[in-house]
C-alpha cells in the first residue's frame, strides 16, 4: 500500500487531476450504464457501421491520449464498484474529448469455453483507440469481431 501510495505521489500534479477525476467519473459512468440507455450515454458521439479511419495525431496528443488510458486503467483498479471495459472506455472517451483529442471505440463479441463446462457463451468487450493505437481495453481485444464503433471529432 506505501508502495502505491509513492507512486501516486510520484504523479505530476496534471496526472493526480486525471486519475482523481477518472475515478469519480468511473463511479458516474457505472451508475448510468445502470440507469440509462447506451443510445442516449453515445448520443454525442457519431456511429459508425464499420471502423472509422484513425484520427491523425500529433505526438504529444497521443502521448496524451495513451497516459490517460493508462491512468483510467489504473483507476479502476482502486473503485470500490465494478469498473470494467465499457465504463473504462466511456471516462477515457471523455477525458479525451477534454483534451481535444479525437478517437474512436468499438465494441465487440466472441464466442468463448465457459469453465468448467463444455459450453460456449458470448463474451462483450469495448476498447478505444486514437490514431490507431489501443489506449484502453487493449487485453485480447482482437480476440472479439467488432459489431459497432463510435467515434468524436
Amino acid at each position: 500500500m506505501l508502495n502505491k501510495l509513492r507512486q501516486f505521489i510520484a504523479l505530476s500534479w496534471h496526472q493526480k487531476s486525471i486519475f482523481i477525476q477518472a475515478w469519480f467519473m468511473l463511479g458516474w459512468f457505472r451508475a448510468a450504464i445502470l440507469c440509462v440507455s447506451f443510445r442516449r450515454l453515445a448520443r454525442a458521439l457519431e456511429h459508425h457501421q464499420l471502423p472509422p479511419d484513425p484520427l491523425a495525431l500529433n505526438s504529444e496528443q497521443l502521448e496524451m491520449a495513451t497516459s490517460i488510458g493508462k491512468l483510467v486503467t489504473t483507476a479502476a483498479r482502486y473503485t470500490p464498484w465494478q469498473s470494467h471495459c465499457l465504463v473504462q472506455v466511456l471516462v477515457t472517451q471523455h477525458l479525451l474529448a477534454r483534451q481535444d483529442i479525437g478517437g474512436q471505440f468499438y465494441l465487440g463479441v466472441c464466442k468463448r469455453s465457459q469453465e468448467g463446462t463444455s459450453e460456449r457463451a458470448l463474451h462483450a468487450h469495448a476498447w478505444l483507440k486514437c490514431d490507431g493505437v489501443v489506449v484502453n481495453g487493449a487485453a485480447g481485444h482482437e480476440t472479439f469481431m467488432v459489431v459497432s464503433s463510435f467515434s468524436w471529432h
